[in-house]
This record gives structure tokens, C-alpha cells and sequence, in this order.
């Protein structure tokens, strides 16, 4: 039987399985032109293999089997265009949202092989010397969630004027500011407008440790009393830049202003 295939054969070609096959030939949507009364073999044409790469064609748009079913019982030309021009246009919508998702996950990997590269985590506290930083403080955010820290940079140009968003781009910082018992989520300010929420942090010397979620309070309270005890610093404001640890985990950096010799 040179121009038909058993069942196992058919699944190869046509890149599916046998009991998808089957399924079909139960439901009726393609059933072998061929089957051996005594032995009930089952075997399948070069038309039913056509037939069959088609509906898996159709299948990569999303149809039912229903669908599918009536689209290839369709006998009206214009009938066809039209699906047709709809498939092409789902299968565009399909391609630019693949893209979007491709340039999301290239611009994710970019970043976390510069956080991989940068900086390692230090044992205990540590000196480090920082120009001055502009940041802008949220109106409503204490603190970094899985809900606001990965698109976290909309959120504060969304508190921005619209006429004056143009004005404004942010470094891929984020932080808490702390003062006098109360915080704010900031961003790191590359260039800025007037907004009444920017806060200039000084240049000069950070007493800094690094820290998780869990023990973030006793660490800053500890390089506050060193501060006092060791240096005469009398800190007013604490940071805690947020250090991204994985896909849906962070640490923290606290810093504790020393002043600038």
C-alpha cells in the first residue's frame, strides 16, 4: 500500500500523536481512508495527511475543534478570503506580541548580567564615599512589593505632570528613604523638573552594611549606633537601596550619612 500510512506513520509525518489521531477519527473530524475488515487496521491517504497538516495549522491559531471543523467544510470562496485575511491578522497580532515578550526578556537578561557583574555582598559594615544623589520620593509607597518593584519606574512618572514628564529620566535605582520615623519608596534621578517631592541626598561618606528584608530594621539601627559611637555622626535620614537578588527576590543596602570632611 505505497500511498497509504499506518497510523504510527501518519503521527511522524503530520508531527502529532496516535492517540491525537485517534481522537479525531472518534469526533469524525478525519478518519482513515482506509481500514482492513479483518484485521481493523486503519490507514491514512496523502489527502488525509493534507487534511491533517491543515488542521494543525489551524490549531497554531488557537481554533476549536469546532471551528476547525466548520472552516474546512466551508464551500464559499469568499468565505475562505475572510477567514483567511482574520487568520493573518491574529497570526501578526501573535508575531508583535512574541516580539514584545523577546525584547522584555533580552532587556531582563542585560540587566541582571550587569547586576551579576557588579558589586558583591560584604560582611559587616563598610565605608563607601557617594556623590550627590537627586531622588524623587513616591507620594504613597513605604516599600518595594512584587506588585510595584518591577515596573516601579512607571509609578513615579505616572505621579509626574504629563507637561513635565519629558523633563525627568531615572537611573535603575530604587530605595527607601527614611526620616524622623518615616519612609519612601524613591527612584534615582539622572535629570530632573521642579516637583515639590525631590530630595537631594549629600555627597560624602556612607557607613553601609548589606541586608535582607528580615533583618533590615536591627541592621540599620546598629549602623546608626556606630555612627554615633564611632564617628560623632548624628544621622538624620537612613537609605536602603534595593539590591535584586533574583527573579522575584531582593536584598537591601542600608546606608548611613557620615558627612562630608
Amino acid at each position: 500500500m505505497e500511498n497509504y500510512f499506518t497510523v504510527g506513520e501518519t503521527a511522524k509525518i503530520v508531527k502529532t500523536t496516535s492517540e491525537t489521531l485517534r481522537h479525531y477519527d472518534r469526533i469524525g473530524l478525519v478518519k482513515p481512508s482506509r481500514k482492513e475488515e479483518w484485521t481493523g487496521y486503519r490507514y491514512y491517504s496523502k489527502q488525509d495527511i493534507v487534511r491533517l497538516n491543515t488542521i494543525h495549522a489551524l490549531r497554531s491559531m488557537e481554533l476549536s475543534l469546532g471551528e476547525i471543523r466548520e472552516v474546512l467544510e466551508y464551500d464559499d470562496l469568499q468565505k475562505i478570503v475572510g477567514f483567511l485575511e482574520r487568520a493573518e491578522r491574529k497570526a501578526d497580532e501573535k508575531i508583535a506580541e512574541l516580539q514584545y515578550c523577546k525584547a522584555k526578556i533580552q532587556l531582563a537578561r542585560k540587566d541582571y548580567e550587569k547586576k551579576r557583574q557588579g558589586r558583591q555582598p560584604v560582611d559587616g559594615p563598610f565605608l563607601q564615599e557617594f556623590p550627590e544623589r537627586v531622588i524623587l520620593l513616591s507620594h504613597t509607597l513605604e516599600a518595594p512589593t512584587l506588585e510595584n518593584l518591577w515596573d516601579y519606574l512607571r509609578h513615579f512618572y505616572d505621579q509626574i505632570d504629563p507637561a513635565e514628564r519629558e523633563w525627568y529620566d531615572f537611573e535603575d535605582v530604587a530605595g527607601i528613604y527614611t526620616r524622623e520615623g518615616s519612609s519612601r519608596l524613591f527612584a534615582v534621578c539622572i535629570r530632573h523638573g521642579e516637583a515639590q517631592s525631590l530630595l537631594t541626598l549629600p555627597a560624602g561618606a556612607y557607613l553601609c552594611a548589606d541586608c535582607t528584608e528580615e533583618n533590615r530594621g536591627a541592621v540599620v539601627d546598629g549602623l546608626m549606633r556606630t555612627a554615633r559611637q564611632a564617628y560623632g555622626a548624628e544621622p538624620e535620614f537612613t537609605v536602603q537601596l534595593i539590591v535584586v537578588s533574583g527573579i522575584l527576590q531582593w536584598n537591601y543596602q542600608a546606608q548611613v550619612y557620615l558627612g562630608n570632611p
